[in-house]
């Protein structure tokens, strides 16, 4: 343990004892416990979260070589379309449906319009 054996730690603590007496040597080891722990907490949380930013900085480069990912500034297409295979047939219809719907709801629109107006 630092190179302090056994001996030097006894005498250590009996010049602890002798300086600060043996009311305040509990309060002492109390605190440089609990600074000991908060220390160890504290470089395990770094050491977890080194780990953590590693891990995704090897995903990243992984997905940017592998292609599904684009690298920052590169265009792309913002399409939730533009990597699945597409059906053109059921898009046309799709978009056939829209159109139908618009155009009829367009159409009452205006029928109903000159009606209130005669009703005026």
């Amino acid at each position: 343990m630092f190179g302090i054996g056994m001996t030097e730690l006894l005498l250590i603590g009996a010049l602890a004892l002798m300086v600060l007496g043996p009311k305040k040597l509990p309060e002492l080891a109390r605190a440089l416990g609990k600074g000991f722990a908060e220390f160890k907490r504290t470089t395990d949380e770094f050491k977890n979260t080194l780990q953590q930013e590693t891990r995704i900085a090897e995903t990243k480069e992984r997905l940017l070589k592998e292609g599904k990912l684009t690298p920052p500034g590169a265009e792309r297409s913002f399409s939730p379309y533009a990597d699945a295979e597409i059906d053109p047939a059921s898009d046309a219809s799709v978009a056939n449906k829209a159109s139908v719907i618009m155009t009829e709801t367009a159409a009452a629109d205006k029928a109903q319009v000159p009606q209130e107006k005669a009703d005026v």
